[in-house]
């Protein structure tokens, strides 16, 4: 029988070799599947962990802060509650102060004037006990160095007993409560020294 007509079966070895290179050629894994290893997992979750950890901090940071703002400015609320109610009352004090400078003790010529002097003088030295014990104090500032901070120069005058810079005369008394300025001592002021001018040679004198 002529064998060019008959189909060729494979052999045992090859169908295995055949298999074997199928095998060889087949991926170790599915790409498609999305799967990461334990490994990458891992540092995914703390990379999360800690930016969870840095925005709860933040968040208690900003809390503390507001906290502390809060409390601060309740804090002067109550210390500087009484300031409009206390620039009232100067006007009180310069009156009485102004009644006591308008006549002198040593000029009281009769017991009911003096008396009405004393009086007078009672009620200012209590009221300025008032604003001490509540934190005001008075500024008069006679004889110290000018401080724009707390004072305000009204003029200067030429003082050759003073120098420069010093205040002669307190027209109006300032008052502070606690570290804040009420209202400034309006004052008077001695000008600053000028040295004698340097003499200048005319024009044309030989050297």
């Amino acid at each position: 029988m002529n064998d060019k007509g008959k189909e060729k079966v494979p052999t045992f070895e090859e169908v295995a070799a055949n298999n074997n290179v199928a095998d060889d050629t087949a991926p170790s894994g599915d790409p498609e599947t999305g799967e990461t290893s334990p490994e990458a997992s891992v540092a995914a979750l703390e990379a999360e962990l800690a930016e969870h950890k840095d925005q709860l901090l933040r968040a208690l940071a900003e809390t503390e802060n507001i906290r502390r703002r809060g409390q601060r400015e309740r804090e002067d609320t109550a210390k500087y509650a009484i300031a409009a109610f206390a620039k009232e009352l100067l006007s009180v004090a310069d009156n009485l102060r102004r009644a006591l400078d308008s006549l002198p003790e040593a000029e009281a010529r009769d017991a009911r004037t003096r008396g009405l002097l004393a009086g007078v003088d009672a009620t200012e030295r209590e009221l300025l006990s008032v604003f001490e014990r509540h934190g005001i104090r008075r500024i008069d500032p006679e004889g110290e160095r000018f401080d724009h901070n707390l004072h305000q120069a009204i003029f200067e005058a030429e003082r050759s007993d003073k120098p420069g810079g010093t205040v002669v005369e307190v027209l109006q008394p300032g008052y502070v409560l606690h570290d804040r300025l009420l209202r400034p001592a309006m004052v008077g002021v001695a000008k600053e020294k000028r040295g004698p001018a340097e003499p200048t040679e005319p024009a044309g004198t030989a050297a």
